[in-house]
């Protein structure tokens, strides 16, 4: 009796296992989960950025020549070739984009390679003699900085903008406008995520930058002795602007 109730059971045990197998066969096989989706990260404008600069400034001159009269009377020459000089330095600032505008805020500093003084010469009139010629200084400094407002559109990766604010130097203050072009460089350049190059030009003014000596030019003495000084008059607007372009290298931080 116990041999056919084991073996009963057996049977009852294999016939349960075969069913298992055969509904596991028709089971349709599970599938992998897909591979999650990165986005790629989208570039803005917005954040912090610093960099350096580098280019070339051009001065313009706006001393004439001039006819003396009185104890001195002859011609004085003005070098009125305009000159110019590397500038170099580096800036910080901040930008907000607003859909495809960008508005911001920079500030930067600079180091010119400015001429310390003007060529002049002295013709006198009706009397022969030896001119020679002082230092003819303008008191423009050799460095000057800019706080300047920006405003512009951005296509993707490239920002075109204009430019304006103050300008300043050692004892001087002024005006600086322009614009330029900046493009984001592709992701790891220079091993940041986010580095911008751009190509600025600037336009600069400051007051009463020209004659830092009250007007004397040099000192004429006349066949036979008798030297005199020689002095220019205020003429003129009194103005020195100069015109600054140059290269920008810039590093974003905090955003893409």
């Amino acid at each position: 009796m116990r041999k056919c109730v084991l073996g009963l059971l057996a049977g009852v045990a294999g016939l349960t296992l075969a069913a298992a197998s055969a509904s596991a066969a028709d089971l349709p096989a599970r599938a992998a989960p897909p591979a999650p989706v990165i986005a790629a990260p989208i570039f803005t404008w917005t954040g912090f950025y610093a960099g350096l600069n580098a280019g070339y400034g051009w001065r313009s001159d706006d001393r004439e020549s001039v006819v003396l009269g009185g104890a001195v009377p002859g011609t004085l020459f003005f070098d009125n070739d305009d000159d110019g000089g590397f500038v170099i330095g580096g800036q910080i600032g901040y930008n907000y984009q607003i859909g495809s505008f960008v508005i911001g805020l920079e500030t930067d500093i600079q180091w010119a390679d400015t001429d310390e003084g003007n060529a002049v010469r002295f013709v006198p009139l009706g009397a022969a003699g030896t001119f020679v010629p002082g230092r003819f200084d303008n008191n423009l400094s050799d460095w000057f900085g800019t706080v300047r407002a920006r405003a512009g559109v951005a296509i993707d990766r490239v920002l075109i903008y204009a430019t304006g604010g103050l300008a300043y130097s050692d004892d001087n203050t002024g005006w600086a406008v322009g614009g330029g072009v900046e493009w984001a460089m592709p992701a790891g350049f220079l091993g940041s995520s986010a580095v911008t190059f751009g190509i600025e030009g600037l336009w600069l003014g400051f007051d009463g930058d020209d004659n830092d000596n009250n007007g004397l030019v040099g000192t004429f003495t006349p066949v036979g002795g008798g030297t005199v000084n020689v002095f220019a008059p205020d003429i003129g607007n009194d103005d020195n602007d100069f015109f600054v372009a140059r290269a920008k290298l810039n590093f974003k931080f905090g955003t893409y």
